[in-house]
């Protein structure tokens, strides 16, 4: 195979993953990282410290023989435990046994894991190197280090991999405008923790029902939804949750500018979240020391600039977190780039715009199906009618799984597009709520004319790929 230099700019989770699977490939890949190694001077990661890992990110972790590693890393977590005001709480399993179930990842370790995998196949990684200009007429690129001292090199081939703030888009962008848009959410999140169940006292454990060495159960995604507002728990190994406080960013209370510091915040959580305040002894310290994280949504018109540059992941196509989906999706552009530029590898200009071609529906859906999740978690999930159509959903799927699965279990757990699930999800919404508009209760309903409604109106679906 044609040994093309490729230039890889951020080693973060999709960047070392791309180049793992590039060079196992046979092309020459160097990456130029912003951050210190992380393996040298810990984690600096700026965001959350755990992430989501579902179906489609395993996949390409198996592409890249690194899934069993990953997995044993992680915590199991079977669905959505929601919190009431009243201190009830209850499972909502994302799918139908324990063979759907996503994994709660520590970034970091993640992180360098990833990095180990791409320098043993010979990657080759430069940490401390800021992308800060590039010349694309003659394709070189201008980095700075952490004392500033610049230097210029060829690039040969560049791809962004940096993330939502990439520096590869700014000077893709100031060469020839990609149509950039970001829209904010209007909210924004700030992270907590719960330590693990050792450092609490027994009496606050005896409240929340704590599992060995965690405070809450530990195999669950869990919610305290609000209304126009949420808090987030994800489990980490060795005992801990990240919490996740969503909240919108002005406005009136509860508002963060409401919010102004932590005496404000406890008071706030001691009315809304009375069951999780406890849980976090370090409340104080975390809400003052923690910045406010934004939440937007990127869009592009266009990935890449002919065959000189590239951007994917985060870079291309940033989304809000509300699906767990970010990284699943860029793991999966990962894999995709990486089959095309080995099977056309001196032709990276029609690559690009094949990638983009199929991949950017497919961002722009999971795009709107999370932010629309945002709703459902901070609110639909409390809802008597959005639970009477999981009820109605699940009862057909266990009918005609032929015919009917639920959205969210096409989006994690299998390989179909985004796109599909998406268009999918919506059609059955509609049968859902036609059967639930002409009954009181889904006791009400007939199965059996149900299951003939969704099998003359919709197509089967596709041959649904689990791993």
């Amino acid at each position: 195979m044609a040994q093309q230099p490729i230039t890889l700019i951020g080693g973060g989770l999709v960047g070392a993953l791309l180049a793992q699977q590039l060079a196992q490939r046979g092309f020459a890949v160097e990456v130029f990282e912003k951050r210190p190694d992380p393996r040298l001077a810990g984690f600096l990661g700026g965001r959350s410290i755990n992430l989501a890992l579902a179906e489609r990110g395993l996949q390409a972790l198996r592409t890249a023989g690194l899934a069993d590693d990953v997995l044993q890393r992680a915590v199991m977590m079977r669905g959505r435990m929601v919190h009431d005001r009243d201190g009830n709480s209850g499972l909502q399993r994302y799918g139908v046994d324990d063979s759907e179930v996503i994994w709660s990842v520590s970034r970091g370790a993640l992180n360098m894991l990833l990095l180990d995998a791409a320098e043993a196949v010979g990657v080759r990684f430069h940490f401390g190197q800021s992308l800060v200009g590039a010349d694309f007429g003659r394709q070189r690129i201008r980095l700075a280090d952490e004392a500033g001292v610049e230097r210029e090199l060829d690039a040969g081939v560049l791809v962004g991999a940096d993330g939502a703030g990439s520096a590869v888009r700014a000077a893709m962008n100031a060469h020839a405008p990609l149509g950039e848009r970001i829209e904010s959410l209007g909210h924004g999140y700030k992270e907590l923790e719960i330590p693990p169940a050792g450092e609490l006292p027994a009496a606050v454990l005896q409240l929340s029902g704590g599992h060995d060495q965690f405070a809450l159960e530990p195999h669950a995604l869990h919610i305290w939804p609000r209304g126009g507002y949420m808090c987030i728990a994800l489990p980490n190994t060795e005992g801990s949750f990240t919490v996740t406080l969503f909240l919108p960013a002005q406005g009136a209370a509860p508002s963060f500018a409401s919010l102004p510091d932590a005496t404000a915040a406890a008071a706030f959580f001691r009315e809304q979240f009375p069951g999780l305040l406890p849980l976090i002894p370090d409340f104080s310290k975390d809400f003052d020391s923690h910045p406010v994280g934004t939440l937007s949504t990127l869009y592009l018109d266009r990935w890449h600039l002919d065959g000189r540059a590239l951007l994917l992941g985060d870079a291309a196509h940033a989304i809000v977190p509300f699906h767990g989906q970010g990284m699943n999706c860029g793991f999966e552009d990962t894999v995709v780039l990486a089959n095309l530029l080995a099977e056309a590898p001196d032709d990276s200009a029609e690559v690009f715009a094949e990638f983009q071609r199929v991949r950017q529906p497919n961002a722009d859906a999971i795009a709107a199906m999370a932010l629309e999740n945002y709703v459902e978690m901070r609110d639909s999930v409390a809802d008597p009618h959005y639970l009477a159509k999981r009820e109605l959903g699940a009862l057909l799927a266990a009918r005609i799984p032929t015919h009917y699965m639920a959205r969210y279990r096409l989006v994690t757990f299998t390989h179909v597009p985004y796109a599909y699930a998406l268009e999918r999800g919506r059609a059955q919404d509609q049968l859902l709520e036609q059967l639930l508009r002409d009954a009181a209760n889904v006791a009400d309903i007939d199965i059996e004319a149900a299951a003939q409604l969704f099998q003359s109106k919709l197509e089967p679906l596709p041959r649904l790929r689990h791993g």
